[in-house]
């Protein structure tokens, strides 16, 4: 059966280029029938906080991505250690003693001499005596995993066929001197425990998979993952996206009223050959294809992600939002301005629109049609019709047409240039309200 798994690290806030990975590996899993694993990559104590980590199921959860298990890194220590001792015996991990300084010192050597800055295994040559003496003298030994000769090929199912000369790669540390596994190893032994099938992620990680399938074949019997490597989103600069800058991160987003629906429809289809379409969850998993995805770098646009926030949002109904709309605020206020948003938080603004003050703006050639409107606003209480037959009484009274009409009255009512159709809204702003605002206009 397939299975998939989403591993990230709560030492952050999620972004979108991590919902693009966790969405493409949902997607995945449940085109195929198979399953989605959920993994915490939590070994790093110092970063890592409860906050981030309940922020990513909160997320996932929002975006409708749900999981059919779980686990985390910190609970399988036991294991890790067990497997370094078989390849330690095996000859695989070897120990090391070089500090930084005299690691660099051999890179800029190699670097000097147009090689290739190779790590030369020189901890390798070292006797028994020799390891006694630096343990003696107060060094702790790390641990690298000693790479196969030869090369390592895969077809990778975005990038397509790939092959790396392991020569041309330093042997990885594995194990830090306190001990500490590094994430190259856990998420090996984790793959293969876990009977991973297909490892969809960041192209960023391109140069890890041949170290990790030399070592993946070093530590199971078992059938080697397939992998897929989508390019990186980048910026509108060409930057690509980093959680720990905070941009665009998935709370953000949230917190500015884009819908969930919007994002994953947008973020499905970002990068493929395949245009963006308002697509629910179920027909995104029907639509998938990993073969859509190109090899160039997809840029965020956010632009269309608007656009598709606005089909999203235009489709759903009072309930659906209405415990997000400002307290008091009924089905007519949606009903009036739900047309008119980008996004749900801008409601928030017509509402104060509706209900609140604000600094009258100057409307030249306005005096006429304003002075008319306060003559012959209907009685109390303002109804739908009641814009229509007002706007032809003014009309009437002054010959105004068109923007001479419609634009000195929207001004005047809510400040405004532009927005949500005025029949809709003057019922809302009440005829006390329109009566006191058109008065600051007319002496």
């Amino acid at each position: 059966m397939t299975k998939v798994r989403f591993a990230p690290s709560p030492t952050g806030y999620l972004h979108v280029g991590n919902a693009r990975a966790a969405l493409v590996n949902f997607l995945f899993a449940r085109h195929e029938g198979g399953r989605f694993l959920l993994r915490l990559d939590d070994t790093d104590s110092e970063r890592g906080r409860p906050e981030y980590e309940q922020g990513i199921y909160d997320d996932l959860r929002w975006l409708g991505i749900t999981w059919d298990e779980t686990a985390r890194q910190s609970e399988r220590t036991a294991r890790y250690e067990e497997v370094a001792e078989r390849l330690k015996a095996a000859g695989r991990l070897y120990p090391c003693f070089e500090n930084e300084d005299e690691l660099a010192a051999k890179r800029a050597a190699l670097v000097k001499r147009k090689l290739p800055p190779v790590y030369d295994r020189a901890a390798l040559n070292m006797t028994a005596e020799q390891r006694a003496t630096a343990e003696a003298n107060g060094k702790r030994p790390y641990w690298r995993f000693k790479l196969s000769d030869g090369a390592v090929a895969w077809n990778d199912l975005v990038l397509g066929s790939r092959n790396i000369k392991l020569g041309t790669v330093s042997d990885p540390v594995l194990i830090r001197a306190d001990g500490t596994p590094l994430y190259t190893f856990t998420s090996v032994v984790d793959d293969a425990d876990m009977g991973i099938t297909h490892i969809i992620r960041g192209e960023d990680h391109v140069s890890n998979t041949a170290v990790q399938i030399d070592l993946f074949q070093a530590v199971s019997k078992g059938p080697l993952p397939r992998f897929a490597h989508l390019p990186l989103i980048s910026g509108g600069d060409g930057e690509k996206l980093s959680k720990r800058i905070g941009s665009i991160s998935l709370r953000s987003l949230r917190a500015d009223g884009v819908e969930p629906a919007a994002i994953t429809a947008y973020l499905a289809r970002l990068g493929t050959n395949k245009d963006a379409a308002a697509l629910g969850m179920d027909e995104l998993i029907a639509a998938f294809n990993i073969a859509d995805f190109g090899r160039s770098p997809p840029r965020f646009d956010a632009r269309q992600l608007l656009a598709l926030n606005r089909k999203f949002l235009h489709a759903l109904s009072f309930e659906d939002v209405k415990a997000r709309l400002p307290e008091g605020a009924g089905e007519d206020f949606w009903h009036a301005i739900r047309g008119n948003l980008d996004m749900l938080s801008e409601a928030r603004r017509w509402w104060e629109v509706v209900h609140g003050d604000f600094l009258p703006r100057e409307i030249r050639d306005g005096e006429a049609v304003l002075k008319a409107a306060l003559e012959t606003l209907p009685p109390a209480p303002l109804g739908p019709d009641s814009w229509k037959a007002w706007t032809t009484a003014i009309a009437a009274a002054t010959g105004a047409a068109g923007r001479a009409l419609y634009h000195p009255l929207r001004v005047a009512l809510t400040g405004e240039d532009q927005g949500p159709e005025m029949a809709g809204l003057l019922p809302l702003i009440g005829h006390e309200r329109t009566m006191a605002r058109l008065r600051r206009f007319v002496v």
